[in-house]
């Protein structure tokens, strides 16, 4: 059975539910945005059931973007979890009815402690929305539901709204893409924008380099000990002058029957594209794949060669290309 338009149109449905409550925002949008944006604390969000799952989205959404967020199960919370929260945090319910117990029995708590409440919610007459301080609708038709009873659209109307309260936030704040990095450490984007050449590069004994006046023989030998592929080119002076790689040997054993006694000087690819330690992997990794290279020597201020950088090693430390 082909069920591509039944998928068609219950996506348009979501959509169209969606559209609908964007067509209903009035200033309770911007008092809740003022209540978040002036949070000295947290914001703590809470819901039941589907609802509460698209509420721990919502939370980490907040969390991963510079706003300090948490995920607060309304049944817990009756049983001691609302030591969690602090009078310096917002409340965020969620609840399509309005009339969910469990948010009920903790509400009187937050009001004693003069904790301000925002709720997501499908009935702005019910009792969370009339003790609530602030109710934004994201009510959506009865039939938009599957059975009229099945939560789908109503959760993807409050994950849609939660969304964009956490972008407007994070925009007010100016978030940026390092900000992002340093609250994801250890994911593939944080890799691309925090990690350094020095946290890759090969320096001290595993940096291949020899002198102008060596011979290829020599070079040769330094490359296979390193096992890098490679080897920089020095002056008298320290200075990187050239290199050799792997591809240049091939290159140099076409052009010259007996090049072993050559001096490398003669031989060697001059004034190599190089990176600084503290330059971005992801920049390194751009040059080399612009230039059709695999190894960049490290050179500090002076032009000297302090490590040799392997494409291999930016990919298995995370960074990759984005295309």
């Amino acid at each position: 059975m082909n069920y591509i338009n039944k998928v068609k149109e219950l996506l348009k449905k979501e959509a169209k539910a969606v559209e609908a409550i964007a067509a209903k925002l009035d200033e309770n949008i911007d008092k809740a945005l003022e209540l978040i944006l002036g949070c000295k604390g947290k914001i703590v969000v809470t819901g039941m059931g589907k609802t509460g799952i698209i509420g721990r989205k919502i939370s980490a959404t907040f969390a991963s973007t510079g706003t300090p967020s948490i995920f607060l199960h309304p049944a817990e919370a009756i049983h001691g979890d609302l030591g969690m929260v602090d009078d310096t945090d917002v409340i965020m319910m969620i609840s399509n009815s309005g009339n969910t117990s469990e948010l009920i029995d903790i509400l009187p708590y937050f009001q004693g402690k003069n904790i301000p409440v925002i709720c997501l919610t499908g009935n702005n007459k019910s009792a969370l929305g009339r003790m609530s301080d602030v109710v934004i609708d994201i009510g959506v038709p009865q039939e938009y539901e599957p059975l009229g009873l099945v939560p789908m659209a109503s959760t993807t109307t409050a994950l849609a709204m939660g969304n964009a309260l956490a972008t407007i936030v994070l925009q007010e704040k100016k978030f940026c893409h390092d900000d992002f990095a340093l609250l994801h450490p250890g994911g593939a984007i944080g890799k691309r924008l925090l990690l350094a050449v020095r946290d890759v590069m090969h320096q001290d004994q595993e940096n291949p380099v020899i002198s102008e006046g060596a011979t290829l023989k020599e070079a040769i030998l330094v490359m296979t000990s390193k096992g890098l592929g490679c080897v920089s080119i020095i002056n008298e002076k320290g200075c990187l002058t050239g290199i050799i790689t792997d591809g240049d040997l091939r290159r140099i054993f076409q052009d010259f029957s007996n090049p072993f006694p050559k001096k490398v000087h003669l031989l060697m690819t001059k004034n190599p594209k190089t990176m600084k330690p503290d330059a971005s992997g992801i920049e390194a990794l751009e040059i080399m794949e612009t230039y059709s290279i695999t190894m960049i020597p490290v050179v500090d201020d002076n032009n000297q060669p302090i490590a040799m950088l392997h494409m291999h090693d930016l990919i298995r430390a995370g960074i990759v290309p984005e295309n």
